[in-house]
């Protein structure tokens, strides 16, 4: 199965990305994930599903570790072509 994983951390800052968003980005840019898009209002990511599944895990608790109020999650099936 294939997983697409779509995330946002907060509180936001315009300004500079905060601790709890690099965790975020370092979980996710290190995982065995693919079509990875990290972004200032948003960050997605797609892999197989253990892969995304123990991304998702590290995320949220180095994120909340790292000072993150909320994380706003979804996780969806995708085809293999990512539909």
């Amino acid at each position: 199965m294939r997983l697409r994983v779509e995330f946002t951390t907060e509180p936001f800052d315009l300004e500079e990305a905060p601790a709890h968003a690099l965790a975020a980005r370092e979980v996710i840019e290190a995982a065995e994930l693919d079509n990875v898009d990290v972004g200032p209002f948003g960050n997605t990511a797609e892999g197989g599903a253990d892969s995304v599944l123990t991304a998702v895990d590290a995320l949220l608790r180095k994120s909340l570790q790292a000072g993150a109020t909320r994380i706003t999650l979804q996780v969806n099936v995708v085809g293999e072509d990512g539909k």
